[in-house]
């Protein structure tokens, strides 16, 4: 029961709007700088995201055209943030951001892997890689990995569970981040080579830990008394 537990509970975080992406940045190039993507196909068990309908009148006066597509590049293994080039079929486009990160089947937000801002394309207009500070990116993005994205770290024991106040981590191998993240996929606090993290302030419920360590990773539920 505690698996099934578990593997829904990870299914809900990634599950939640599940059928659009919102976006807002690089407003130098972007005449309007807020767009809604939704979900059109997948490919190779990544979905691809769209801004639809494609009509060819979202005019951007740094590139054309406002046609825009979150997609997986299969041949240069990263996902890719491009713009149609007017034909609204993206069979020539221009590449404004990449991410390597390999997160299935969903794009990866601003906090997995760095969106790269593409200054051959940008000419650097984009006031650098995607981050909170200059963008947002919301919706069908997923903020932890899918468990067939990453190496398990069975040796990582979380306690107690429930917790009270203080959640420790005990691992044979060093940690390297330890992050909290809501039932909404929302990363709430995040420490570095820490051995604890800190519930005192949370209200109770129920969050998601996740812990990365040089030998993997570990994601467990945690209820907060």
């Amino acid at each position: 029961m505690k698996n099934i537990l578990s593997i829904f509970l990870l299914f809900f975080v990634f599950a939640t709007n599940a059928q659009t992406i919102n976006f807002t940045g690089c407003p130098n190039l972007f005449a309007s700088s807020s767009y809604t993507f939704n979900l059109t196909g997948s490919s190779a068990g990544r979905n691809i995201y769209t801004t639809t309908p494609i009509t060819g009148d979202q005019s951007c006066p740094g590139l054309g055209v406002c046609e825009f597509q979150i997609s997986w590049n299969a041949a240069n293994s990263r996902w890719e943030f491009i713009a149609d080039d007017g034909n609204g079929d993206f069979s020539g486009y221009n590449l404004i951001y990449y991410n390597t990160s390999a997160s299935t089947p969903n794009p990866p937000s601003l906090s997995l892997g760095v969106w790269t801002e593409n200054v051959p394309t940008t000419t650097g207009q984009c006031a650098g890689n995607l981050t909170s500070g200059n963008s947002t990116l919301t919706g069908s993005v997923q903020n932890v990995l899918a468990r067939n994205d990453y190496m398990y770290d069975n040796s990582i024991q979380i306690y107690p569970n429930p917790v009270a106040t203080v959640l420790k981590i005990n691992s044979p191998n060093r940690i390297e981040k330890a992050m909290i993240y809501n039932l909404q996929g929302q990363l709430i606090s995040e420490v570095n080579q820490s051995n604890e993290l800190d519930f005192s302030t949370f209200q109770a419920g129920m969050y998601l830990v996740k812990i990365i360590s040089e030998k993997g990773i570990k994601i467990q539920n945690i209820i907060k008394q």
